[in-house]
């Protein structure tokens, strides 16, 4: 059964998707929410259809179908975006495209991805071409799932159909609104987070027609989207009880079809929406590896003018895809012996494929320029020793472990305070600390600043777990009576909603710390922030001339007067701050300096805190 109006809500769908990952619509990932809410109606009418026109349901035939429907197209898009990856891409990032590549073809990429810790909606500088494919595995796992729940529940009547699916869809809202703020990249992926919206959907089915109709109720749910897209973006805590906006407005929409008013109507049915709609499918897929790997390969964003170029090349490729790959096997008459064996083989050669890629990567990169480098980029990337030993505190956590190191015997310590920016000195400030006989505790976790500002959450950032390590981490400090507190914070985030000056804020934060501090050591030291790259410099310097990666900002120091302050931006930048310094890879990412770099300003951080009097 074909409605004009679930094809233009397709089509918003998939634009509103489109529209998010080019950075046009903030809230636009709610498109997937609108796709799960229309796949729910769909299928399980579908299934309640047959069951009651046979008294069965054949699962052969329903799997077939699903078979024929999405995987020629997925596997077709699949296959194209891994051989563009592994021709644009530096050869240092086909491990990671070959991995995802593999989890992509196995039908359960979204609990990978989320293994894997890839943050959907605060993806990093070179994120996955394939990382879009986590929704098809939960609509992948749906259907495997669905039609023997519904068929089972059959067996006893329709109410009591409807009983289980209301069950089901409560539990699993529940459970997503618990998951979101406990784990909420889990949640974010996860099928029983997200079967609710598929189960507001189904729920459709069961809405008797009633006379009386509340006209308005079109344009409230259509408000309801456009809310939920404007308003809604990476920070937005998601799924969990925000996305029961978007999800209760499009299933309003589809309850409310047959008197949707009269613009509604012309806007969803005209042909360019219908065409779009139709083509939804291959314009998901195609649109992220249209957008992704033309910014990956070329270091850097893109400008606004190239991702409309972008969402040109993804139509267009939708198009064609749709037009002689989906639709014709679609269509096509096959065997379901053919199907299942189709279904394997592409499985099995995607997954021989994405080892073929990832076996192919090679770490080692000679840099043109001025002068010729020779790098390991796998060195360039490491990262300091206190992520390998769990003592930088990851998202969630509260406490900082025992992280002690230099002289553990020593009667005097210094203590390392702060974020991921504090943490990128570790691996110099060990060295000190052995060398002139001190114990040196680390105290730091990702994106909390030691600088006492309040955040927003974002992802899988929580403000309240970053709030409460913070508490610990002076409560300790102050504990310790440490010789010298040296902390750093990365400079360069988002304040809330509230503070239009920046700057306030974060002097607002330093004024906080120092009152923290205050009494707990004679110096207090702050090491004020690197300079920012704008690009991914190890990626940037794999794919292109040196220069080119020679972008790196200044950061300003921004340092009230109570810190003892060092500089380091002197030490990495001219005029301007280039990718190579000292014949090293400064930077081990687009945000922090290698472990060599920290390493090779032994003697001015050494010379720095001599100054301070730290060092005899």
């Amino acid at each position: 059964m074909r409605i004009p109006q679930i094809q233009g809500l397709r089509a918003l769908a998939a634009i509103l998707v489109t529209f998010f990952h080019a950075r046009l619509v903030p809230g636009g990932f709610i498109g997937v929410d609108i796709f799960y809410v229309i796949s729910g109606y769909l299928i399980t009418g579908l299934i309640l259809r047959e069951i009651e026109k046979t008294g069965r349901l054949d699962l052969k035939s329903f799997y077939q179908r699903r078979i024929k429907r999405l995987l020629p197209t997925s596997v077709f898009v699949l296959f194209i975006t891994a051989i563009l990856g592994w021709l644009l891409l530096p050869a240092i990032n086909r491990d990671s495209l070959g991995r995802d590549l593999f989890a992509a073809a196995t039908y359960i990429s979204n609990y990978l991805f989320a293994w894997w810790q890839n943050d959907y909606q605060n993806l990093n500088a070179t994120p996955s071409p394939f990382i879009h494919y986590w929704s098809l595995a939960v609509e992948e796992q749906f259907y495997l799932i669905w039609p023997v729940f519904i068929l089972v529940l059959a067996k006893y009547g329709k109410k009591i159909v409807l009983l289980g699916i209301s069950i089901t869809t409560f539990l699993s809202l529940l459970f997503s609104m618990y998951l979101t703020q406990a784990a909420p990249i889990w949640a974010f992926y996860s099928l029983p987070t997200r079967a609710w919206e598929l189960g507001f959907g189904a729920l459709l089915l069961f809405i008797p027609q009633q006379r009386i109709r509340i006209r308005v109720l079109p344009w409230i749910a259509f408000i309801g989207i456009a809310f939920s897209s404007l308003n809604f973006d990476e920070n937005t805590a998601f799924p969990g009880k925000n996305a029961l906006l978007p999800v209760l407005a499009t299933a309003i929409l589809i309850a409310t079809i047959s008197y949707w008013p009269p613009i509604f109507n012309h806007l969803s049915n005209s042909r360019v929406s219908q065409w779009l709609g139709g083509i939804s499918y291959p314009l998901y897929l195609w649109h992220w590896p249209a957008l992704v790997l033309p910014s990956t390969a070329l270091g850097r964003p893109l400008r606004l003018y190239e991702r409309g170029l972008c969402i040109l090349l993804t139509i267009i490729l939708a198009h064609f895809t749709s037009k002689y790959i989906e639709e014709p096997i679609r269509h096509k008459k096959l065997s379901i012996k053919v199907v299942y064996t189709g279904a394997v083989f592409t499985t099995v050669a995607s997954l021989l494929a994405g080892i073929a890629i990832a076996s192919s990567a090679s770490s080692m990169i000679s840099t043109r320029g001025d002068k010729s480098y020779t790098f390991d980029l796998v060195k360039v990337m490491e990262k300091p020793a206190v992520y390998g030993d769990g003592c930088h505190v990851n998202y969630g956590e509260t406490k900082s472990g025992y992280c002690t190191y230099g002289d553990t015997k020593s009667s005097q310590t210094i203590v390392l305070y702060g974020d991921s920016h504090a943490a990128q000195w570790f691996p110099v400030l060990e060295k000190l600390a052995l060398q002139h006989g001190l114990k040196l505790v680390s105290l730091t976790k990702s994106a909390c600043p030691a600088v006492e500002v309040l955040r927003p959450d974002q992802g899988a950032f929580k403000m309240v777990h970053c709030a409460k390590w913070r508490q610990n981490s002076i409560a300790r400090i102050q504990k310790i009576h440490p010789v010298a507190v040296i902390t750093s914070s990365f400079q360069y985030f988002t304040p809330p909603s509230g503070y239009p000056d920046r700057n306030k804020w974060w002097k607002a934060g330093q004024v906080k710390l120092l009152r923290e501090l205050n009494g707990s050591s004679s110096r207090i030291i702050y090491i004020s922030d690197t300079p920012h790259p704008l690009r991914d410099i190890p990626s940037c310097l794999a794919s292109r001339n040196s220069h080119a990666c020679d972008s790196t900002q200044k950061t300003p120091v921004k340092v009230l007067p109570g810190f003892q302050l060092i500089d380091p931006t002197p030490w990495l930048c001219t005029t301007y701050c280039p990718a190579i310094v000292n014949g090293i890879v400064a930077y081990r990412d687009a945000s922090h300096i290698s472990v060599a770099t920290s390493m090779d300003l032994y003697a001015k951080i050494e010379a720095a805190l001599t100054a301070k009097g730290l060092f005899s």
